[in-house]
């Protein structure tokens, strides 16, 4: 017998930390390999831990709602037979001294005080605050109105983890409920920083939902990036009727010869692509008076998710993907998205995002961009509609196959001639659309 140290998983370059959302697994149970043994939750997607190894989970080191850190072992699992050599083996325990035992009152003291206090109206306030900052004044039972009194260091006054603990450390000589005095002169200025919050009136007969952990990010996510960028909109129809007729002349060869259904999105994601190598400045991103120009073409593609909420996927290198291969990297992340089976590093690395908006029939939108880039393209839905056409003989009507692009960027660093060249490029593309092209 054996034992092995189950340990959250490295997530992402920029992923650190996670917070404990569900144990699926109990002590005593037994474990296969590749079984998900918990849930866990960062600040970009949810995900599963799964283990390693076949066994019986004998301890759990942390708790629902604790933020663990990658690389932190979170879960002790017994192993057997040949498994048993390539355990990790847990380190001898030694019996606690005096001080170690004191330390521990103090912490479970600390864990009862928080129990006292309501930290559920965390969630009311107009700051932001991470998991991680949520958990410490959890921890050492900080209430509510001192969190909102603690100046924050950070992006759009947002309290770090330096800030709680350099509180916490001025607090062991001033009583929790005095603020101190730079705290007193900074809250007229942090209170005129802060948008006012606008009294909302309940009756008996309104309802009360709970936004979900995921709906408080991506809500926080649009207000910072409106607050960041200088949006600016441009729009153009395209004729996508040779896309369209295309599309119904191939797609069941092509479902039967793949194995994958053909949607318009890899169609519009590969001129996407196409128009971002004819304009790489629209590739980029800006960090203070830098600009940061992408070397990779790495293509968001905004999905729904069950509870209707969006998430951002991301195709890796687009521009080297040909059509079929686009179409299975499209499949394959809508399809994940639907069932929750994104993993972080799904999500990251994205250097331009495109939305469909049509799929809810709007004809046209103005998308939020979705930071650190400049740029999101919003595709309308495709209508048929009566079209003056063009030919040497002269001109007449004919029902064609029509749709808006919807280009919002930022004015900071995109003006409205590449902006508008950009979206234009994207709309020839699908205009030139060979019709006769091979699958």
């Amino acid at each position: 017998m054996a034992k092995f140290e189950l340990k959250l998983p490295k997530m992402g370059e920029s992923v650190a930390e996670a917070t404990i959302t569900n144990w699926l697994k109990e002590v005593g149970e037994t474990i296969e390999a590749d079984e998900a043994v918990l849930e866990i939750a960062t600040d970009k997607v949810d995900s599963e831990v799964p283990s390693e190894v076949d066994g019986v989970l004998v301890e759990k080191l942390f708790n629902e709602d604790d933020v663990v850190q990658v690389g932190q072992t979170i879960a002790i699992i017994e192993t057997q037979g040949e498994e048993a050599a390539d355990a990790t083996p847990v380190a001898d325990q030694e019996v606690p001294s005096p001080e170690i035992e004191e330390a521990v009152a103090a912490a479970e003291q600390r864990v009862e005080q928080a129990k006292s206090i309501s930290t559920s109206d965390y969630a009311d306030s107009n700051r932001f605050y991470s998991p991680l900052v949520k958990n410490i004044a959890k921890e050492e039972g900080i209430s509510f109105d001192e969190l909102e009194q603690i100046d924050g260091s950070g992006k759009d006054g947002r309290v770090t983890k330096n800030d709680i603990l350099g509180y916490l450390e001025s607090r062991s000589s001033q009583p929790a409920s005095q603020p101190k005095p730079q705290q007193q002169a900074a809250a007229p200025a942090q209170a005129a920083s802060q948008p006012a919050k606008t009294p909302v009136s309940v009756n008996g007969e309104d309802e009360i939902i709970e936004m979900s952990r995921m709906g408080k990010m991506i809500a926080h996510h649009m207000v910072e990036s409106v607050q960041t960028s200088a949006h600016v909109q441009s729009f153009i129809e395209v004729d996508v009727t040779n896309i369209w007729n295309w599309r119904k002349k191939n797609k069941d060869a092509f479902e039967k010869r793949e194995g994958e259904k053909l949607t318009f999105t890899p169609i519009f994601m590969e001129a996407v692509a196409k128009a971002i190598k004819d304009f790489p400045l629209i590739n980029i991103s800006v960090d203070g008076d830098k600009i940061i120009k992408k070397k990779n073409i790495n293509l968001g593609m905004a999905a729904a998710l069950p509870d209707g909420n969006l998430i951002v996927p991301v195709i890796k290198n687009a521009d080297q993907l040909n059509l079929v291969g686009m179409a299975k990297a499209v499949n394959d992340l809508a399809n994940r998205a639907r069932m929750n089976k994104l993993k972080p590093d799904d999500i990251q690395g994205g250097t331009y995002t495109v939305t469909n908006v049509g799929t809810f029939g709007s004809i046209m939108g103005t998308p939020i961009i979705n930071q650190p880039q400049v740029g999101i393209l919003a595709l309308g839905a495709i209508r048929k509609v009566p079209a003056v056409i063009e030919t040497p003989e002269g001109d007449f009507i004919g029902i064609r196959y029509k749709m808006f692009l919807s280009h919002s960027y930022d004015h900071r660093v995109v003006n409205g001639a590449l902006g508008g060249q950009f979206v234009q490029r994207v709309a020839q593309y699908l205009e030139k659309f060979d019709k006769n092209r091979d699958l």
